[in-house]
C-alpha cells in the first residue's frame, strides 16, 4: 500500500470515527427529547388530573345545594380526598423547575381555601343555617379564588410549554450540528472513495448512475409528499367544518339528547337536556332517579327499575318514542316524554354505552286533551239538542193546556192547586230544556253591546239577597269604557249560576270577587287551548274562597248533569249552561282552582265595537185579533194546540203539516196575512226556505217562527239573522199573542 493511500484510509478511519461519535451524540440527543416531552406530558395530565377534581367538587357541592341528595355530599367527600395528594404530586412534577414550584406552592393554599368555602357551604345547607348561606355568599369569595386557581394552573401549563419549545429549540439546532457533521463526514468519505476507486470507471458509471436514479425518486417521493399533505389539510378542514356543524346542531336540538356510559354516568349532554331534565355531563341517572316519580304513559303505573329507557337501553333494546311521565318531588311542572334510545357498541360488539334523545310533548298531550275534551262536549251537545226539540214540543202542549186548566178551574181550588203543581213542574222542565239548549249552543241569542262594568255592577246588587250575608261579594273594575258584544240576559244568569256555585262551595261563608280587565289571548295560548281565537277580549273573573275542585273535577265540571253536590241538590246544568252561552257568544272559558283554596272561573267575552246599545224595553200585555193565520207544524198535537190558541184569541186559522202542502195551499190562493211556520219541518224545505219561496209569490209576506231549538237556517254564530222573529218553544199564551201581533205589526217582514 503507498503511502497516500495509507493517509487516504486514516484519515477515512479517523472521519467514520467522528461520524460514529456524532452519531451516538444525536442518538443520546433524541431520547433525552423524548425524555423532555415525557415529562411534559406527565406534568399537563397532572394538571388536567387536578383541573377536573376541582371542577368536580365544584360541580358536586352545587348538586348538593340544589338536590340535597346524599350522593352529592358523597361525590364531594371523595373528591376533596383527591385534591392534596394531586397538589403534592404536581408539584414533585415540577421540582426541578423553581418558578414552577413557587407559583404552585402560591396556588395550593388557594385552591384548599376554595374546598374549604364549597365544603362549609354545603354544612350550612345541610344544618339549613340561612344566615351563615348569606353570609358566606355575601363574602362572594368562592368564585374569585377559582378563577385565580384556574388561572393559574393554565399559567403552569403554559410555563412547562414554553420550557419544553425551548429546549427542543435548542435540541434542534444541536441535531441540526450534529446532522451536519454526519453529513459532511459522509461526503468526505464518500469523496476518499472516489479518489481510491477513480481508476475504475465501471464502478464511477454505477455510482452516477445509481446517483441519477436516486434524485429522480427523491423528487417523486417529494411531489407524492406535497399531494399528500394537500390532501390531508383539504380533508382537516372539512373535518373541522363538519364537526363545527355537528356541534352547532347538537346544542341547538329542541330534543334533550344524553350520551351515558356503562354505568349511567351522563358523558355528554346538550343545553335542551339541562333545561328539560336538570341533567348535565358528569351526573348519573340512578341518583337522579331519586328526585322523580316516573309512571308510564297513562301517568298511573309506576315505572320500575328495569323498565327506564337506560336500563333498557344498556341491556341491548333499541326503542322509539317511549312514553314516560315525569312528576319532580320539587313541585316543579310534570312532563310527559318521549324517548328514543340506540345502544353504543365497541369494536368486539360489547355495550359501552348509549345515546338517549327526550322529545317533550307536554303541550301537544294537553292540547290533545283539550280537544277531546272539546269534541266530547259537542257530542253531547248534538245529542241533548236533539233531544230538546222533541221535549220542548211536548212541553208546548203541556204548559199551554196547562194554563188554561189553572184557569179554568177557579171555581174547584183543589183541582186548580193540582193544575198549578203541573203548571209548575212543567216550568221546571222547560228550565232544565233551555239549559241544554245553552250548553248545546242552540238557545237563540240577541247579543248587543253591553258595557260590561255597569252590567256586573248591577248582577251585583242583585246577588247580594240572593247569596246572603255569609257571602261578602267584592268587585274589582277595570276602569274605563269596556264593551262586551253579548246577550245580557244570557249573562245575568251566567253569573247567577256560578254564583250559586260559589255560595255552596263556602257553606261557612266566605268571598265572591267579580273582576273585569281587558285582554289579549295571543299565538301561543290559542295553540295552548283548542278552539280558541287570538285577540282581543273583554274576561270575567268570578272567584271564591271556597272548597275549590280537584283535577278530575274541572276536566268534568262543563259536562251536563255532572255535580258533586249531593242528591237532590242540583242539576249539574249550570256550569254547563254558561259553557254554552260563552262558546255560543264567539268566546272562551278556564277554570283555574285548587282544592282547600278556592275556585275562579275566567269568562273571556268578545269585545263590542262602538257604543253600548240602549237596553231592551218591555212590550205591553199583548191582545189578540182577527186577522187569518197560516200555521205550518208537524207535530199535530202542538199543530192542534197553537191553532186552538189562536182561535181562543180571536184570530182565523189555516193549517199544513209540511212544507209541500203549505206551498200547494198557498199557490192554490189560500188567503192569509201572517205566515206561522216551524223552522225544522218535513215536505222538502225548512220553514226558512218555506218562507223565502212564499215571498217570491206573495212581497211583503209577514213571518213568525218557532222551534225547539235553533239550527243555522235563522240563526247564525249565534245570533238570529237580521228581520228574523222566532218564537221558542215551549212558549205560553200570552207569550203567543204578544210575538203575533209583533210579528202583523210589521216585525216579521220578508223581503219579496
Amino acid at each position: 500500500m503507498i503511502p497516500t493511500q495509507r493517509v487516504i484510509l486514516g484519515a477515512g478511519l479517523a472521519i467514520l470515527l467522528i461520524i460514529t461519535a456524532a452519531s451516538i451524540a444525536l442518538d443520546v440527543k433524541s431520547r433525552s427529547e423524548a425524555a423532555w416531552v415525557n415529562h411534559t406530558v406527565q406534568v399537563q395530565k397532572k394538571v388536567s388530573d387536578l383541573r377536573v377534581l376541582l371542577r368536580r367538587a365544584e360541580s358536586a357541592a352545587r348538586g348538593y345545594e340544589l338536590y340535597r341528595s346524599p350522593g352529592f355530599k358523597d361525590e364531594f367527600e371523595t373528591v376533596h380526598a383527591q385534591i392534596a395528594p394531586a397538589l403534592a404530586d404536581l408539584k414533585r412534577g415540577v421540582r426541578d423547575n423553581p418558578d414552577q414550584v413557587a407559583l404552585l406552592e402560591g396556588t395550593e393554599p388557594l385552591a384548599l381555601r376554595r374546598v374549604e368555602i364549597a365544603a362549609e357551604a354545603m354544612r350550612l345547607r345541610a344544618m339549613n343555617d340561612q344566615a351563615g348561606i348569606t353570609a358566606l355568599n355575601s363574602k362572594a369569595e368562592g368564585r374569585g379564588l377559582m378563577d385565580t386557581v384556574m388561572a393559574n394552573l393554565d399559567q403552569l401549563s403554559a410555563e412547562e410549554e414554553r420550557v419544553l419549545a425551548a429546549r427542543s429549540q435548542d435540541s434542534r439546532r444541536t441535531g441540526i450540528v450534529l446532522l451536519g457533521i454526519d453529513v459532511a463526514g459522509a461526503l468526505v468519505i464518500l469523496l476518499l472513495v472516489v479518489m481510491v476507486m477513480r481508476e475504475s470507471q465501471r464502478t464511477q458509471f454505477v455510482l452516477k448512475s445509481t446517483l441519477l436514479e436516486t434524485t429522480a425518486a427523491k423528487e417523486q417521493l417529494e411531489a407524492a409528499v406535497a399531494e399528500r399533505t394537500e390532501h390531508l389539510v383539504t380533508a382537516h378542514d372539512e373535518l373541522r367544518l363538519s364537526v363545527n356543524v355537528l356541534q352547532s346542531t347538537f346544542r341547538s336540538m329542541a330534543e334533550a339528547v344524553l350520551v351515558i356510559d356503562a354505568e349511567g354516568n351522563v358523558l355528554l349532554s346538550n343545553p335542551a337536556a339541562e333545561r328539560m331534565l336538570l341533567h348535565r355531563a358528569g351526573m348519573n341517572l340512578g341518583n337522579l332517579r331519586a328526585l322523580s316519580d316516573v309512571f308510564h304513559g297513562d301517568g298511573l303505573t309506576p315505572m320500575k327499575a328495569r323498565e327506564l329507557p337506560s336500563a333498557r337501553v344498556l341491556s341491548g333494546e333499541e326503542f322509539e318514542d317511549l312514553e314516560m311521565i315525569v312528576r319532580p318531588h320539587s313541585g316543579n311542572q310534570i312532563r310527559h316524554l318521549m324517548i328514543s334510545g340506540r345502544p353504543m357498541l365497541d369494536g368486539q360488539g360489547d355495550i359501552t354505552g348509549a345515546v338517549l334523545v327526550y322529545h317533550d310533548a307536554t303541550t301537544s298531550r294537553e292540547t290533545e286533551r283539550q280537544l277531546h275534551q272539546s269534541q266530547k262536549l259537542d257530542a253531547i251537545g248534538k245529542l241533548t239538542g236533539g233531544v230538546a226539540h222533541d221535549f220542548n214540543n211536548m212541553l208546548t202542549v203541556i204548559s199551554g193546556n196547562t194554563e188554561t186548566l189553572v184557569a179554568s178551574l177557579k171555581q174547584q181550588p183543589e183541582l186548580q192547586r193540582v193544575a198549578r203543581l203541573i203548571d209548575d213542574a212543567a216550568e221546571r222542565c222547560a228550565e232544565l230544556i233551555q239549559h241544554l239548549l245553552a250548553f248545546a249552543r242552540r238557545q237563540p241569542l240577541q247579543p248587543r253591546n253591553v258595557e260590561i262594568n255597569a252590567a256586573i255592577t248591577d248582577i251585583a246588587k242583585l246577588l247580594r239577597p240572593t247569596l246572603g250575608e255569609q257571602i261578602q261579594i267584592e268587585t274589582v273594575l277595570e276602569q274605563g269604557p269596556m264593551t262586551a258584544h253579548i246577550d245580557p240576559s244570557r249573562l245575568t244568569n251566567a253569573v247567577l249560576n256560578m254564583a250559586i256555585n260559589a255560595r255552596d262551595a263556602m257553606p261557612n261563608g266566605g268571598k265572591l270577587l267579580l273582576e273585569t280587565h281587558r285582554v289579549v289571548l295571543d299565538e301561543a295560548y290559542a295553540q295552548a287551548n283548542a278552539e280558541v281565537r287570538p285577540g282581543p277580549y273583554v274576561m270575567l273573573a268570578v272567584s271564591d274562597t271556597g272548597t275549590g275542585m280537584s283535577a278530575d273535577t274541572q276536566q268534568m265540571a262543563f259536562e251536563p248533569f255532572f255535580t258533586t253536590k249531593e242528591v237532590g241538590k242540583g242539576s249539574g246544568l249550570g256550569l254547563s249552561m254558561v259553557y254554552g252561552f260563552v262558546k255560543q257568544s264567539g268566546g272562551h272559558i278556564k277554570i283555574y282552582s285548587e282544592e282547600g283554596h278556592g275556585t275562579t272561573i275566567k269568562l273571556y267575552l268578545p269585545p263590542g265595537e262602538g257604543t253600548p246599545d240602549a237596553a231592551a224595553t218591555v212590550a205591553p200585555q199583548a191582545e189578540g185579533g182577527a186577522e187569518t193565520i197560516f200555521v205550518v207544524e208537524d207535530d199535530p198535537l202542538v199543530r192542534n194546540f197553537v191553532t186552538a190558541q189562536l182561535q181562543s184569541l180571536g184570530y182565523e186559522t189555516v193549517s199544513a203539516p209540511d212544507s209541500r202542502v203549505a206551498l200547494e195551499m198557498i199557490e192554490a190562493g189560500q188567503a192569509f196575512d201572517l205566515l206561522f211556520t216551524d223552522v225544522v219541518i218535513p215536505g222538502g224545505m225548512s220553514g226558512r226556505e218555506l218562507a223565502d219561496k212564499v215571498a217570491t209569490l206573495r212581497p211583503g209576506l209577514k213571518v213568525l217562527y218557532t222551534s225547539g231549538y235553533t239550527d243555522n237556517a235563522i240563526v247564525h254564530h249565534g245570533k238570529l239573522d237580521d228581520g228574523v222573529l222566532l218564537l221558542t218553544k215551549p212558549y205560553r199564551r200570552n207569550q203567543l199573542a204578544e210575538m203575533i201581533r209583533k210579528a202583523l205589526g210589521g216585525g216579521g217582514m220578508v223581503a219579496g
